[in-house]
């Protein structure tokens, strides 16, 4: 065992996963009048998802509001509907309809072991945090698979006004548990992004963000490793 009195968790792609529902899809076309096929919807998919870097060309107003778009819900949807607008999704109705199931917190799937991983360090008696860069209330999703009782802290980037990698976002996050940085373990999908708690001390465990079928106890694996459970 390690010395971690507190774990922090990512949230996209570490505990939950945004797997559309191909209902969404249905029917909907490019701005060439071509169906979305499933390369073209898996695309989509990361360019909604990728945690660092704009995903398509951005300047002026979109690049800021693309920097921005952890820290507010208004910059968090201007910059997606941008996104969905230069992949192709032309009907503006059709670009807010989209934006408004990738943004709902129920839309996301649960990893097969995110419940058994909260629960086990729970039983070790580590304080348990989500740390999320994000620009809506994402805590509805723990709800439903009633697992919120397990997270002792949300610290969520549009909430406190700082995002990963800035480091006061990782300092609010154990500062929120009430625990030193060098006793917290950082869990999460991006190395870039995640692992730069490492600055403050804290330690890092990294898990691949796979469909939530490909990875049935990645998670357990990766805190198992790192010696917090």
């Amino acid at each position: 065992m390690t010395g971690y009195e507190g774990v922090l968790f990512d949230f996209s792609g570490t505990l939950f996963r945004l797997e559309p529902d191909p209902a969404w899809f249905a029917g909907l076309t490019d701005a060439a009048g071509r169906v979305l096929d499933d390369a073209a919807q898996r695309e989509l998919l990361h360019r909604m998802t990728v945690p660092v870097g704009p995903p398509v060309p951005m300047e002026g107003e979109a690049l800021r509001t693309w920097h921005a778009r952890d820290l507010s819900s208004a910059d968090h949807r201007g910059a997606y509907l941008h996104i969905l607008e230069h992949s192709g999704i032309a009907d503006e109705a059709e670009r807010d309809r989209l934006y408004g199931e990738f943004s709902n917190p129920l839309n996301w799937t649960i990893y097969p072991d995110t419940a058994d991983v909260l629960r086990a360090a729970r039983a070790a008696g580590l304080r348990v945090g989500v740390l999320s860069n994000i620009g809506y209330d994402i805590r509805p999703a723990f709800a439903r698979e009633g697992i919120d009782g397990l997270v002792d802290e949300f610290v969520l980037s549009f909430e406190v006004g700082h995002a990963k990698p800035d480091l006061a976002v990782f300092r609010a996050a154990a500062e929120a548990l009430g625990l030193p940085p060098e006793r917290v373990l950082m869990v999460g999908d991006s190395a870039e992004a995640d692992g730069a708690a490492r600055a403050l001390g804290c330690g890092f465990a990294q898990v691949e963000p796979l469909p939530v079928d490909r990875r049935p106890a990645g998670l357990l694996d990766a805190v198992r490793a790192a010696g917090a459970i």
